[in-house]
């Protein structure tokens, strides 16, 4: 097993960008001089004393980063103190590249980390980790030309005692290369899906659940998602569908949720967590179970050069209507596509609603 994991670590270095490769290839590369100067935005306690925290009252932005500069963000550590009950979904992180008026990601700040349920649970992947205790980390290369700001929002009703946060990034002084793109990060929720009553085909996907719809040029790079169920059996007959470029029906179509998230037979009951794909968390097959897994195609990510529609059905053609949330990362050119509204606080809470196939 250990050898397999090294082969995979290679593996993914092979396809990974020129700019930032996080997580793969790093000990090969560690002879090599490096043309960038590290930085980091933290929480550190100003006064040389040991509050290296902030906190964050009710409605209050707290700054993370706000850099001017050609530079990448390479690791976003977080850890949260707060007394309020699902403050995972009540935090909302978001990120701007080079002063564009909308952030290119927005998403409450558990979903972000794959924590989709406002619970807490160990795991480990490339490009997101949780460590004990509370421990949130990314490793997603994020480049930025001109400027680059992140902020997190207490959209909760009681204060954040103590969020701390350490932001490791490089500054260039050269230009990043003209075909960099820009990473992005959408959350999208639907609690809960629409079953849908048919024949029981599906050929186009128009009543799949979305993780993501935008335009432009880029390439998609993993989902993050959790379920919560409405009725008892089993969720996960969805096929993922990928509508590249204005397709009308998906070039790429799956077989199975727990196959496009690299397990198989409902997961075998257990849970899992590798590099690329797992499950950590995983229920029984009845009302009120509650599910969690990703799929990162650092391996072979998806190229779109127009547009790109990715989904997954809810059930089998759609016939259930569970609780998803999830979180969608790509990465491509500016300016993106309008990201829908995102929902108000007590409509993202994973509550149970009871619901028949």
């Amino acid at each position: 097993m250990r050898k397999a994991a090294c082969l995979l670590l290679v593996a993914v270095a092979g396809s990974a960008p020129l700019y930032g490769q996080v997580g793969s290839g790093l000990l090969e590369g560690l002879p090599q001089p490096h043309d960038y100067v590290l930085k980091r935005s933290s929480s550190y306690d100003r006064t040389g004393g040991n509050a290296d925290y902030r906190r964050i009252a009710p409605g209050e932005t707290l700054v993370l980063l706000d850099e001017p500069g050609a530079g990448e963000i390479t690791h976003v550590w977080v850890t949260i103190a707060s007394p309020e009950m699902f403050h995972l979904k009540k935090l909302v992180l978001r990120m701007w590249w080079d002063d564009e008026p909308t952030p290119s990601v927005e998403a409450p700040i558990g979903d972000f980390y794959g924590l989709g349920l406002g619970d807490y649970f160990l795991y480990q992947s490339l490009p997101l980790a949780v460590g004990p205790d509370n421990a949130l980390n990314s490793f997603f290369p994020m480049p930025f030309r001109k400027h680059g700001k992140i902020t997190v929002t207490n959209e909760g009703k009681v204060r954040v005692d103590a969020f701390y946060f350490n932001i490791d990034y490089r500054l260039y002084s050269h230009p990043l290369p003209e075909n960099s793109l820009y990473f992005h990060a959408q959350y999208r929720q639907e609690a809960p899906c629409l079953a849908i009553k048919s024949d029981g085909k599906n050929l186009d996907g128009k009543n799949n659940y979305v993780w993501v719809e935008t335009t432009g040029r880029g390439h998609f790079v993993g989902v993050t998602m959790s379920v919560l169920e409405n009725a008892d059996g089993w969720w996960g007959e969805g096929d993922d569908m990928f509508l590249v470029d204005g397709e009308k029906l998906p070039s790429i179509n799956g077989t199975g949720t727990e196959d496009y998230f690299l397990g198989a037979w409902d997961f075998g009951g257990r849970p899992f967590y590798y590099n690329l794909f797992g499950a950590p968390v995983v229920g029984p097959e009845r009302a009120g179970a509650r599910w969690s897994v990703y799929r990162f195609h650092l391996d072979s990510p998806i190229p779109f050069t127009k547009s790109l529609r990715a989904t997954i059905e809810h059930g089998h053609a759609d016939d259930r209507g569970d609780n998803y949330y999830s979180v969608a990362y790509w990465y491509q050119t500016e300016p993106h596509a309008e990201f829908p509204p995102l929902p108000p606080v007590e409509e993202r809470l994973p509550v149970l609603r009871p619901a028949g196939r």
